[in-house]
């Protein structure tokens, strides 16, 4: 359970009981007599009510306040205390006494949220399942509409083939493959393993789900993934799945276009037992299926039909059969276009089975400001994949904008619950976008886009052939390891996307998908990554440390990490040149550095951390 009580010198938060929709508490305020007569005393939770706290007693030079008050379950709420003297309203804050209130002078509370512990500042190790390991020298069987690369070195495959279909390439990447490589994986750091979808689909990608109750034959079976989990469980690592539920294939056994299941399909037949599953529309008297971004080959799930519903979180359904299969979470494909109802059934799934299950959304922008209740509402999702953390972060160190990432960081300071804080994925790149030694290396992005990775070239043929030359990939290096150190100290899950840590290149958002290059591995990325994962794994104190930003400019960026007794002070050189440091802390008790950077200068782009035990 959470641990409730928030104390300062002037109020106290004690937990009493459960009740049948949240907690009771009491609450204490203790103020000052100086002040004068003391009225009107007031336990602000914004969203709710203010609740009256009545006079208890007076002790030496304090009054004495209290009331006994329920709050019903969620993520966050933001409080504060008044009172009035004088005619004159003052508030308790989390900095003390005064006249005036600011938002980030406000506090928060979670009402029965708790994110599993095991979640909070760990690293997770992403992995395009058909791209980072084949076990085994078995051929591949034939499948339709699919073709088979000869060799893991073949050249992928970018844009359609004679049929028209894309990413229908396949490597081979599989369950086994994964399994053989945990030490591997634990050398990182890492104890959490997100996979990217595995069931029977029709793309490598496999966001275009066939079969639900499947393992995609060229991944494995439903026994290996079982066997997976128990292996990773065995040597400390969680394994996480990514969960389509948004919408299938259309070469499904749900919708069955192709004829290529021996049921009916919901586009077969309005008799099939599918037909509720999917979303559709009228016009001019006839009804049509929805399709994600009217991409015909992914037909939109109806997550208000109760058929669908019960069939992916209901009693025996999906998400019990997968984590009866032994994995510790779900990380939600296009969480956005889930209604807030799908995803708490989801989170009620996972909960009843897995106490400590942990649920991540897809989610680009602020969570907290969508008019959702992904995080919000305590019943939804714990956190979300942290992109708009990684922008700004990608902005500083490219173009130097310390307006963007000062902003962000205070969002995500002052508007989050502190659980998802620690929980946030912080990631060094996706699946989703260029590769994290392109975007540091390469001058092909737009500087006024909406997101750093954005390119100025959308060409998919242009991008497969992009290459970075020596220095540029030199920059991209440097620049990529400040990066990863930066990601080390900060709040939330560090993640890293498979071959990142081997300065694996890849230009846009198939160019990113290669196949991990076992056989030309940088050994200098691989070196400073382990480095920062045994730094992390030793300063556990990092996983629930509070962040504040000494400063933010154009030459480095420097943040402390505090809890009750240890704290560390992070500095990163943005820039290509030496900087000489002012002292920060006296006598650190550990000194952390990827590039001999020491207390009083820093190399370019070099990175420097100082521990300090109070």
């Amino acid at each position: 359970m959470q641990d409730m009580s928030l104390d300062n010198d002037y109020y106290k938060i004690e937990e009493i009981s459960d009740t049948y929709n949240g907690k009771k508490y009491r609450i204490i305020a203790r103020i000052p007599m100086l002040y004068g007569w003391i009225e009107d005393v007031k336990f602000v939770v914004e969203g709710i009510r203010d609740f009256k706290l009545f006079h208890k007693k007076n002790e030496s030079e304090f009054a004495y306040f209290e009331n006994e008050i329920e709050l019903p379950t969620r993520a966050i709420f933001h409080y504060y205390f008044l009172f009035h003297v004088h005619n004159k309203t003052m508030y308790i804050k989390n900095n003390g006494i005064g006249d005036s209130i600011l938002n980030s002078e406000k506090m928060k509370i979670s009402i029965n949220f708790d994110v599993p512990d095991w979640a909070k500042g760990k690293i997770m190790y992403h992995i395009f399942v058909d791209r980072f390991k084949k076990s085994g020298n078995d051929d591949l069987m034939n499948m339709p509409r699919r073709t088979i690369h000869n060799s893991w070195d073949e050249e992928m495959i970018i844009g359609p083939n004679e049929e028209g279909i894309w990413n229908c390439d396949f490597y081979g990447g599989n369950l086994k493959g994964i399994e053989e490589s945990l030490d591997y994986i634990k050398s990182l750091g890492a104890s959490i393993i997100y996979l990217s979808p595995i069931l029977w689909s029709q793309s490598n990608h496999r966001y275009d789900t066939s079969d639900f109750e499947l393992v995609d034959p060229y991944v494995g079976s439903n026994d290996d993934l079982k066997s997976l989990c128990n292996k990773a469980h065995s040597k400390g690592i969680k394994v996480i799945l990514d969960a389509v539920f948004n919408h299938t294939g259309n070469d499904s056994k749900y919708f069955n276009e192709l004829g290529s299941f021996n049921n009916i399909g919901a586009f077969q037949s309005k008799e099939s037992i599918y037909y509720p599953f999917f979303k559709k529309h009228y016009a001019n008297g006839k009804t049509y299926f929805d399709y994600w971004w009217g991409m015909k080959n992914l037909p939109v799930c109806d997550g208000s039909s109760k058929e669908w519903q019960e069939y992916i979180y209901g009693k025996n359904g999906i998400v019990d059969l997968w984590f009866s299969l032994g994995i510790d979470g779900l990380r939600l494909d296009v969480a956005d276009e889930l209604s807030d109802e799908f995803i708490e059934g989801i989170r009620r799934a996972v909960k009843r089975n897995k106490e400590d299950g942990f649920i991540l959304g897809e989610v680009w922008k602020n969570p907290m400001r969508m008019n959702r209740g992904y995080i919000e509402s305590g019943k939804g999702m714990d956190s979300v994949m942290n992109y708009t953390l990684m922008d700004a972060l990608i902005r500083y160190f490219k173009y130097s904008d310390t307006y963007k990432l000062n902003d962000i960081i205070n969002q995500i300071k002052y508007e989050y619950p502190k659980d998802t804080i620690f929980s946030l994925m912080n990631f060094t790149s996706t699946h989703d976008i260029s590769r994290a030694i392109n975007i540091f290396g390469s001058n092909e992005f737009q500087l006024n886009s909406e997101w750093a990775w954005n390119l100025k070239n959308e060409d998919v043929y242009w991008a497969k052939n992009y290459h970075l030359c020596e220095d540029e990939y030199k920059n991209g290096k440097s620049i990529l390891k400040s990066y990863l150190f930066t990601l080390a100290f900060l709040p939330g899950i560090l993640s890293i996307f498979y071959g990142d840590e081997v300065g694996l290149m890849g230009m846009g958002n198939l160019s990113n998908r290669k196949p991990f290059p076992w056989n030309n591995i940088d050994v200098d990325v691989l070196k400073s990554v382990k480095y920062i994962g045994w730094i992390r794994n030793k300063e556990k104190f990092l996983e629930k440390a509070d962040l504040n930003v000494v400063d933010i400019n154009n030459d480095y960026f420097a943040f402390e990490r505090i809890s009750n007794s240890e704290k560390t002070f992070t500095i990163v050189n943005r820039t290509d040149k030496i900087l000489y440091l002012p002292n920060f802390y006296d006598n650190p008790n550990e000194i952390y550095t990827l590039d001999n950077s020491d207390v009083k200068k820093l190399m370019p782009h070099g990175t420097l951390s100082l521990k300090k035990i109070k």
